[in-house]
């Protein structure tokens, strides 16, 4: 699984002009699914996300994790980021998961975010979804499961 994660001071996406989800501070989380991950990459990026000490202390340290801030957690599914761009102009989706497969990995995600106790909002799986957010910082970070980076 691959991540795009952002500490936003608030992000929602909606769906043919319908929120379907909404934050305030938090993580904007774009998730994409590998055809070979499994319910174990999801677990190991839940406990990642979750843990991830990218929130300012009260010396402005990032130094706090999302449960320590408060924050709540947006997850939009977002099978390009498992584009290969690495031969011609048309990427390559061929290590993209199924969406068969891959709708199943995104709620297992999500159910283990939500079970270490942080509110998710999502976005709708394999919709055309408009996304908003304003990134704090900016902080911006790149999660890979197999840890390929």
């Amino acid at each position: 699984m691959r991540a795009v994660v952002q500490r936003v001071s608030r992000a929602k996406v909606t769906v043919a002009g319908e929120i379907t989800g909404e934050i305030g501070l938090g993580l904007m989380v774009l998730l994409g699914v590998a055809d070979e991950d499994t319910a174990e990459d999801a677990r190991y990026l839940a406990e990642k996300l979750v843990g991830l000490r990218i929130f300012p202390d009260d010396e402005g340290k990032m130094n706090r994790s999302l449960a320590e801030a408060g924050g709540a957690m947006l997850v939009v599914s977002q099978f390009t980021l498992l584009g290969d761009c690495r031969k011609g102009k048309r990427p390559s989706f061929i290590k993209a998961a199924r969406p068969e497969a891959a709708v199943g990995l995104y709620n297992t995600l999500v159910a283990e975010v939500r079970g270490r106790g942080i509110t998710v909002a999502t976005g709708r799986f394999q919709e055309q979804m408009d996304v908003e957010l304003v990134n704090d910082g900016p902080v911006t970070l790149l999660l890979d499961s197999r840890k390929e980076f």
